[in-house]
């Protein structure tokens, strides 16, 4: 884990630049990006602790000292949270597998019939989803995992109207897992998986951004009604941690609502999926 917060901490070194922390931008510089002097001059460590942190040779960074860094280095909620994890001074989950959602909440999604909605887990496993979401999603060979779908399915460069948004999106969401014991081993073995098929993705990973999923509008082409703008909303799942709620939904009167509509009338008698790992 220490490895991968001197990684991180690199790479965001990597990405800030010094008039983001008001340094002067006019400083020939060799890379781009703030250097290890500068982030340690502005956090109030050595420059030799620092190094050691990007190493992976300093153990126990304290609390305040991330503090510090996450500012230098412009993090944002979700990036800070990381880096604590990271760093082991957020309290992990315990290293045993995430519950499933309940059948009640299989159920729920099932009754809404205008509405596509799926449950993901932190490794962007789709574990159930309802008729819609499978009907707008029919164009993929299977509704398994949001990482595949998007860079090993052919399907995906069609069906997002910006891919390269929705991709960086879903890299960037996958990262929020590594710090997790009981995701960390899948999340690796799903990143060997996609970077060898993908230089899209490895180059991605590489970038070491981090976000998570709240709410955004996303542009879809579906070949059986055209291009819909939805917008969604995540929710995490109370009784099963590790799993968010994800709820489409499009602008009432608007052109995409018709077509969602449309969408599910021609979907209308086809059978629900429980289990789409099966």
């Amino acid at each position: 884990m220490h490895t991968d917060l001197g990684r991180y901490l690199k790479a965001r070194r990597g990405q800030v630049r010094p008039d983001d922390v008001g340094l002067p931008a006019h400083t020939p510089r060799r890379v781009p990006g703030l250097r290890r002097e500068e982030v340690s001059m502005l956090a109030g460590v050595s420059v030799d602790y620092y190094a050691r942190l990007e190493q992976g040779r300093e153990r126990n960074p304290s609390p305040s000292v991330l503090d510090a860094l996450s500012g230098v280095l412009c993090l944002d909620g979700h990036q800070r949270d990381y880096v604590f994890r990271l760093a082991g001074l957020t309290p992990a989950p315990v290293a045993t597998p995430a519950p499933v959602p309940s059948q009640p909440l299989r159920d729920l999604l099932d009754t809404w019939a205008q509405t596509p909605a799926m449950v993901i887990n932190r490794c962007l496993d789709v574990v159930a989803f309802n008729r819609l979401a499978g009907a707008l999603h029919t164009d993929f060979e299977r509704v398994d995992n949001l990482v595949r779908m998007t860079f090993l399915d052919p399907a995906g460069q069609r069906f997002y109207a910006d891919w390269n948004s929705a991709a960086e999106a879903c890299v960037a969401t996958l990262r929020m897992a590594l710090p997790y014991g009981a995701e960390a081993d899948d999340v690796r073995k799903l990143v060997a998986e996609t970077s060898d098929a993908s230089a899209s993705f490895q180059h991605l990973w590489g970038r070491h951004d981090v976000r998570g999923k709240t709410r955004d509008d996303k542009a879809f082409h579906h070949r059986e009604v055209g291009d819909l703008v939805l917008a969604y909303h995540a929710f995490d799942v109370k009784d099963a941690p590790g799993h968010q709620l994800v709820v489409y939904h499009a602008a009432p009167g608007s052109p995409s609502a018709e077509k969602l509509q449309l969408l599910a009338s021609l979907h209308a008698d086809s059978e629900p999926v429980r289990d789409p790992r099966t």
